[in-house]
């Protein structure tokens, strides 16, 4: 079933993210971690559905997508990037595999972040943030999404590491192998992993290379 909604309210998150709070239609429900299709209520636009994961909180009265513009081609985010409030947006049912399971490592890529900010946000909430760590990679230090959130949310929990970026206060380079064996104290935990494709595929292989169960390795399939 297809809702339109308005959009609430759009605030700016890093140079080219951007968060967008929507109507949150009657009965509507998701569990942290889950998408949706989104499409732009505009002639010629409204097949145009693209994935977009919630990054609010389930038992608020809105609903919150968190977004990265694409502008290297005319498409649905570059778009998206230039609506305003009042606007409206076609949502489809929710669907996802990505659900949190237990204390463990949370591996995330740019906006590969973003099913895991409503994980995060539940955990602050409920009190059990305790056990969970972070690595994000990202391509420069401006592109870090809801860096200051993150930092205060798992503080010692979270490394950022910069792939085009040196000499700033996080780590330079990749979430490759080394990293992994490094900072990686126990493959019997629970592993989130969001990102590029070949990043999610590269990272699971490590992991279960090292002796993580495929079992506990949640990502979006």
């Amino acid at each position: 079933m297809s809702h339109i909604v308005k959009i609430l309210e759009i605030n700016n998150v890093t140079h080219n993210v951007k968060s967008f709070k929507i109507e949150k239609p009657q009965g509507y429900s998701f569990t942290p971690g889950q998408a949706t299709d989104v499409a732009l209520n505009k002639a010629g636009w409204e097949n145009e559905k693209r994935p977009f994961t919630f990054t609010s909180l389930n038992e608020l009265p809105y609903l919150e997508f968190t977004i990265k513009r694409y502008s290297d081609h005319d498409g649905v985010t570059n778009h998206l990037h230039g609506l305003h409030k009042g606007d409206e947006l076609i949502i489809d049912d929710v669907w996802g595999a990505i659900e949190y399971k237990g204390a463990g490592y949370f591996i995330a890529g740019g906006a590969g972040i973003t099913p895991f900010i409503a994980i995060l946000r539940q955990l602050r909430k409920d009190g059990q943030l305790a056990g969970n760590k972070l690595f994000f990679s990202n391509k420069t230090a401006a592109d870090i999404i809801y860096k200051e959130e993150l930092s205060s949310m798992l503080g010692n929990n979270i490394i950022n590491i910069l792939s085009e970026e040196t000499g700033s206060e996080y780590l330079s380079g990749r979430i490759d192998e080394s990293f992994i064996k490094k900072y990686v104290t126990d493959f019997h935990a629970h592993f989130y992993v969001c990102g590029p494709d070949p990043m999610i595929a590269a990272i699971n292989n490590m992991l279960v290379k090292h002796g993580a169960s495929p079992d506990n390795v949640v990502f979006e399939k």
